[in-house]
């Protein structure tokens, strides 16, 4: 199997085309982008909130490879429920697994769908842009 091939799994591909059940609509209140400044990838979101602070529901949009677009749909399948707080420990936990491949998997259900791409530093930025919208969206 081809590197390539390697990283842009089925899997990665699946979840790539997930992202549309997310998508971005303008009745969203809280609103960021985040762009990879090595590949160029960027993601609009959307976030409403709950009365308790938790994200209840979002929309994203995504220009970027198909790990960026896997990565996203990772987000937005499990970032509802969640607080500001559980958004920042996760970007946290998820910059120390792709910068250290002895690092402890982050706590966020799905991350393991696109490990190869810890290999790749050049696609990293694109896995982190919807954690960092969302923290700039978030009061």
């Amino acid at each position: 199997m081809s590197s390539a091939a390697a990283l842009y799994s089925a899997e990665v591909l699946a979840l790539a085309v997930r992202l549309a059940d997310f998508p971005l609509s303008d009745d969203l209140p809280l609103k960021a982008g985040a762009r990879a400044p090595v590949c160029g990838s960027n993601v609009a979101l959307g976030l409403a909130l709950d009365d308790h602070g938790k994200i209840a529901r979002l929309g994203l949009k995504a220009h970027a490879c198909a790990i960026g677009q896997a990565s996203a749909a990772l987000f937005a399948r499990s970032a509802p429920g969640k607080r500001r707080s559980d958004i920042a420990a996760a970007l946290s936990e998820i910059e120390a697994w792709l910068a250290d491949t002895e690092a402890p998997a982050p706590h966020w259900p799905g991350l393991s769908a696109i490990a190869a791409a810890r290999s790749y530093p050049a696609r990293h930025g694109a896995i982190l842009l919807s954690w960092k919208a969302a923290l700039a969206a978030l009061p």
